[in-house]
Formats: C-alpha cells, structure tokens, sequence
C-alpha cells in the first residue's frame, strides 16, 4: 500500500442507492455536508447525526448522474436505510439497500493507477480523479464506477461493481500487479494516518469534533441539518471546545482496543484502535483523551505502562 499496489476488499462497508428527483436536496437537510453542491461525477464524506448532534453513521456519498450512491458500514446499513425512508413525506426520493447486489474492492498505493488503467483500459487519466470523484468504466460486461479514494489512509481507487463480476476484476487486478492486503496491514496503514472508522473510533455517542473529522465532514456555509444546532454551538460559542479528544498515541508495548489510559492516577480517556506499524517500527494507537491531556508529548500511561501523545497523522 506505500510501495505499490494493495488490494483490499471492502467487505466491511454496505451500499444505499438514493433515486428520485429530490435525492439530494433531501439528504441535504440530514446530512452534515453540502450535498445540493454535488454534480455528476463528484462526491464528499458525510456524518448524519441525530438531534444530540450525536452521529448515527459516516458515510461517502457519490453523486451517479441519475442516483445518490452511499457507502455506510455494512452493519448499518438497514438501519440507515430505514431511518433515511422514515424521513421521506412528500419528496420524490426511494431508498433501497443494494449491498447485495454489488460489491466493492480497493487499490491503493503508487502503483495503483498503472495496475488499474492496465486492467480497466479507461478513456480518462486515472491519476488525475480527484477523491470523492468518480467515472464508470467497463470491464468485460460489466460497468464499473471507478471512485477515487484515500480512504484507507493511502491514495488510489474503489471498484464498485456487480457481485458476480467483483472475483474476476480481484483477479485481472492481481494479474496486473495487485498484491492482496490483510486486515492487519491495511490497519495499520489506517492507524497511521489517524483515520477513525465508525464503529471502532466513532459510535452513536461520538460528536464528529470530537473524532477529528470536522473539516472533510462538515460544510460550514450549507443551510440547515439534523444536529447542525449542536455543532454550530460548540464551533461558534464554544471556540471548537469538546470534552474529549481523538489523539495518536505511541505505546511501548502492544494493548488491547478498550485499554484505559491514564495521567497519574485519574483515567483521562481509553484506546480504541491498535496496530505495529511498520512505517515508525513501533505500536501506535487512537484513543480519546481528556482536552486537558490532548497536547502533543503529553506523557501518559496506557494499562499501566507508559506512552506519549502524538499529533495526528503519524505518517502523512
């Protein structure tokens, strides 16, 4: 993934396909970003939150043309479907769940654009799609949107095809260079570049501030949205203060997700992501923080040995 080109598959991530004329002037109201602003062919990372400010889901959503495409955990996926058609009155909007219909892969790396030009043959430069950006290519019979992506903490592309095509695209990709990914690599890479997933590092009571990922998440010049008081309250009046924080930490031994972290004896906050990272050749952490603990160098203990604050990313 920082040589070449990685292969993952992105099993762990479900599809919502918005249609209707009024897709995107009605997820504008519920999501944090500017999703009017979308065009065909352009995209951006979103947060839909509850009153509380609170977040109920991240997700990516591209702008097809003629549908809104969402990617949400796979684990809630149902239940975001629901809550977005609970919200549909009068608007020409149809929410369906087509996880199982298609399915998607990862490439990322330097390598990533040759590998996938090779394999794809698209008529537009790969390496200049820009993230969130995408375009629909064919492989064999099949359409495949092309998404640009750095997601995973590295840049390259996200395949999103039919289910029965994705196993001969994985091996055209691996024929043309690809190497696959396992989980441990592709989080360590992830640790590395500080980017929280949901489910992990953020959760239902987790206010985007808080996680750190304000600024690709949340539009500040777009009208009104669900939770959008709560957070207009903490960045305007509150000078961007939140209790806690989503630092790195440097660790002197491996711990276990959900270990305490500590300063002296008053536990200040708790892990939520570990890995070994090849890159710095030493174990790396997230966690939340108390704010007053948040600064870079604050020496720390987690489950009882010590460790250090670091300023994310660790590697850019």
């Amino acid at each position: 993934m920082r040589s070449g080109a990685g292969l993952l598959e992105r099993s762990h991530l479900g599809r919502l396909l918005l249609t209707g004329a009024d897709r995107r002037a009605y997820l504008q109201g519920l999501l944090t970003n500017d999703i009017e602003a979308l065009t065909p062919g352009t995209g951006c990372y979103a947060a839909l939150l509850n009153a509380r400010g609170r977040m109920i889901s991240d997700m990516r959503v591209l702008e097809l043309g003629n549908a809104v495409l969402l990617d949400v955990p796979a684990a809630l996926a149902e239940a975001v479907r629901a809550h977005l058609d609970r919200f549909v009155f009068s608007e020409d909007v149809q929410v369906r769940d087509v996880t199982g219909e298609r399915a998607e892969l990862g490439l990322y790396g330097p390598a990533a654009a040759t590998v996938a030009s090779t394999v794809l043959h698209p008529t537009i430069d790969l390496s200049s799609l820009p993230f969130y950006g995408s375009a629909v290519v064919r492989h064999g019979d099949h359409d495949v949107l092309v998404v640009g992506s750095d997601e995973p903490g590295v840049t390259g592309f996200d395949f999103i095809v039919e289910a029965a095509a994705v196993s001969s695209l994985a091996d055209a990709l691996r024929a043309a260079g690809a190497v696959d990914v396992g989980r441990e690599a592709a989080n360590a890479v992830r640790v590395e570049a500080g980017r929280p997933r949901f489910g992990e590092d953020m959760d239902e009571e987790t206010i985007p501030l808080e996680a750190g990922i304000e600024d690709r998440a949340i539009s500040r010049t777009k009208g009104c949205y669900v939770g959008q008081e709560v957070i207009v309250r903490v960045l305007d009046r509150g000078q961007g203060r939140v209790a806690r924080h989503l630092v790195g930490l440097e660790l002197t031994s491996s711990v276990e997700a959900g270990a305490a972290i500590a300063a002296g004896d008053r536990d200040i906050g708790k892990i939520t992501s570990v890995a070994r990272s090849p890159a710095l050749e030493r174990w790396i952490a997230l966690g939340y923080v108390h704010r007053d603990h948040a600064s870079e160098g604050t020496a720390v203990t987690v489950a009882g040995t010590p460790a250090s604050v670091r300023r994310l990313p660790f590697v850019e």
